[in-house]
């Protein structure tokens, strides 16, 4: 399912998203752990991706299923719009929203990026650097023609990547799955497929 590194090279064209197939998806834990390794996240309460588990029904009759997220590097990102030091920009390449560390004021200072997402998706981290960490969509693998390591790491290919555009004529427009609903306003670059009971 999803494709090699040669396949997207050279593909910046234009915005990039990802793509969650929650019907695959185990719950391994597989792309949260090669995110932590790949970045060397050492803040445990810092998650670059997470994986969220949603529960439903009543004994005998229940379901199970996992949502693997990260930031959707959202074609109107609310979080840059509210920086007030332009620390958060896209890339003109591909979309890809990025934060200059360098530049935040971080979490006990500011944090106006964490309340305008709409996913609650930048990370603060605990210590004294407490500015804005989050997805990067692996700009430096990416730029050199790899996959994202949390794509390459899914042992179910549950996750893909790719230009928005052609993922959703490949996969379809699915707003929501168990546990997760997007938000449009902020045209989040992801496409799901939902898990039925």
């Amino acid at each position: 399912m999803s494709m090699g590194p040669m396949d997207k090279k050279t593909m910046h064209a234009g915005q990039i998203g990802f793509y969650f197939d929650q019907t695959r998806c185990t719950g391994c834990y597989a792309c949260v752990i090669a995110c932590r390794d790949w970045h060397d996240i050492r803040d445990t309460k810092v998650q670059w991706r997470s994986v969220i588990a949603h529960e439903w029904g009543k004994y005998p009759d229940v379901g199970l299923a996992y949502a693997s997220l990260s930031c959707m590097h959202c074609s109107q990102p609310a979080c840059r719009d509210v920086c007030p030091v332009s620390a958060i920009r896209k890339r003109d390449s591909d979309g890809v929203v990025l934060v200059d560390r360098d530049l935040c004021l971080g979490g006990k200072a500011c944090g106006k990026c964490r309340e305008a997402c709409p996913y609650e998706i930048p990370q603060f981290g605990t210590g004294d650097d407490d500015r804005m960490q989050k997805c990067t969509f692996c700009v430096d693998r990416i730029d050199t023609g790899e996959q994202p390591v949390c794509v390459l790491a899914c042992p179910m290919y549950a996750l893909d990547w790719g230009p928005i555009d052609e993922l959703r004529r490949k996969y379809g427009t699915v707003q929501h799955i168990y546990g997760f609903s997007l938000a449009s306003e902020a045209q989040p670059s992801i496409v799901l497929k939902f898990q039925s009971e």
